[in-house]
């Protein structure tokens, strides 16, 4: 594992795409700054300030894809959680990867399949995650509740001694994830969850669909039901 740090990038999974070629295996690029950041469903990820996480990790895990490889950002949401309760909190997770501390989001995650026609290339795995943003910073995301590990916790982190410990803890079960998938994290991500057996509403692009979320089966996806129907949901935002 190599750590790369970076003053600005407008993105840094858009920088490791565009330089996967050159980095290794396992590359980390973090940045101080990062002016165009994306999660999920193309949503902008705000820039809360310099003392806080905005890093992609590099993974080229085979040369073939493997659709284990499509629950790594759950994978690296129950390590974030993991991480958090050695901080004392209580961490949840909403659906699919989104870490919340009190009901407030602290983290994000985004993974990007890197492809050449038919040639798996590698993951790029990025994250932001809030640790020094105060309370000035987070009112300037206006969407949703947001915190930060500082906030919650009311004194200073470092944030590259958390991006450390991170690290170490991602890839101590990292081969396991890649040999079993998600059904290696499934109760770490089951306790964590905050939807199960909630009535709840998944916007899909421009579909919502409503009902219980009954369970998350062995890949990683939700299973929703609504009038003794089920529908098994791969992608989705819970509103």
């Amino acid at each position: 594992m190599e750590v790369i740090y970076l003053d600005e990038v407008n993105s840094t999974n858009q920088y490791c795409k565009q330089n996967l070629d050159l980095l290794a295996d396992r590359t980390v690029i973090s940045a101080n700054r990062q002016t165009a950041g994306k999660g999920r469903l193309n949503r902008a990820w705000l820039d809360l300030g310099e003392g806080n996480l905005f890093v992609s990790i590099v993974l080229k895990p085979s040369c073939s894809f493997d659709e284990k490889f499509a629950s790594i950002t759950q994978y690296l949401s129950v390590v974030i959680c993991k991480l958090l309760e050695n901080y004392g909190l209580k961490p949840q997770i909403k659906w699919p990867n989104d870490v919340l501390v009190n009901d407030k989001k602290i983290a994000g995650i985004l993974s990007e399949t890197v492809m050449q026609g038919t040639l798996f290339k590698g993951l790029v795995l990025g994250f932001g995650i809030n640790i020094s943003a105060d309370s000035e910073d987070v009112k300037k995301v206006t969407d949703k509740k947001v915190t930060s590990l500082c906030l919650e916790l009311s004194k200073y982190i470092d944030k590259n001694t958390f991006l450390n410990d991170l690290l170490n803890l991602f890839f101590n079960d990292y081969e396991n994830f890649l040999n079993n998938g998600f059904s290696f994290i499934k109760q770490d991500y089951i306790n964590y969850a905050c939807f199960l057996n909630k009535e709840i509403s998944v916007k899909i692009f421009n579909e919502t669909k409503t009902g219980i979320a009954k369970s998350v089966n062995d890949f990683g996806a939700l299973v929703l039901e609504n009038d003794k129907q089920q529908f098994v949901l791969t992608i989705g935002d819970i509103l």
